[in-house]
């Protein structure tokens, strides 16, 4: 039986995904609005099923478009994601490709540097522990190796830790996880994590012209003192707001900005970055 602390299960200090709750967690007011929620979360959950219909394909759709930006329920979303992002196709079109590079040829300094991201992962996380059982981080491992074997041009660097050991929790599945990380950034990300890392740098650009033009005390108060953007929010965009964002909120919502501004705003940000050399 879980022990308990002050009548509450000590079970409940961890959420779904094995985060640990901190110690000033408001129980009342999450019991409170989760009971509330339930009730969305069901009626989206209902939703989903029908438009799934037991099936592995999805029809792009503005009712798709309209659906994925509410938020996928936790049940499908591993599903869903494996299919949009284009990573299902892949893998199917790889049968045991995955497995094939973990058991090839290693490169020991590509092992080394993951080994010493893995206790940094996510330690707020019980099911990351190495007295977890399982623990994932031989998961992680595997995916991060095997992506780095994949994508020589990549290997590994800082941040895809979190985005590797993020997918594991979502789609619980090794082979799901890699073929996702390579969607993100083989293909939709292809120059975050590349050696001049312009599609980084060109969206840290971006957020901070949306400060100015959002909150622009902000902005002023960062020039007022001298404090340039990289130093705040490459760890952000570097680990996909992994680290940073709740849970639920992480690739959800872009927000109330259009495509067309967004992508407006990124070529004139791109052009600044690759005319400071």
């Amino acid at each position: 039986m879980a022990r308990r602390e002050d009548g509450r299960d000590w079970a409940y200090r961890v959420d779904p995904y094995g985060f640990e709750r901190p110690e000033d967690f408001d129980y009342a007011s999450y019991e409170a609005f989760f009971s509330r929620y339930l009730v969305v979360l069901t009626r989206r959950a209902i939703k989903w099923s029908k438009l799934l219909k037991g099936n592995n394909s999805i029809q792009k759709s503005l009712k798709v478009k309209r659906y994925i930006r509410k938020g996928i329920p936790n049940e499908h979303r591993a599903l869903v994601w494996m299919i949009v992002s284009g990573a299902q196709t892949n893998m199917e079109q790889n049968p045991g490709y995955y497995h094939r590079l973990l058991e090839g040829e290693k490169n020991a300094k590509l092992l080394e540097a993951i080994k010493t991201d893995m206790n940094r992962t996510f330690p707020d996380n019980v099911k990351f522990r190495k007295t977890a059982d399982p623990c994932l981080q031989h998961a992680l491992y595997n995916v991060l190796v095997a992506y780095g074997h994949h994508n020589k041009a990549v290997g590994y660097c800082q941040g895809m830790n979190f985005i590797a050991g993020y997918l594991i929790l979502i789609t619980k599945n090794e082979e799901e996880s890699f073929w996702l990380l390579d969607a993100l950034i083989g293909r939709i990300l292809p120059d975050y994590y590349s050696p001049a890392m312009l599609g980084l740098k060109t969206d840290q650009e971006v957020l901070g012209e949306l400060v100015k033009m959002k909150v622009p005390a902000v902005a002023e108060l960062m020039e007022r003192h001298g404090v340039m953007w990289t130093l705040v929010v490459s760890r952000w965009f570097i680990c996909l707001f992994i680290d940073i964002l709740p849970v639920e909120k992480i690739f959800t919502d872009p927000g109330s900005l259009s495509m067309a501004t967004i992508n407006k705003l990124r070529e004139t940000c791109r052009e600044k970055v690759l005319s400071q050399g």
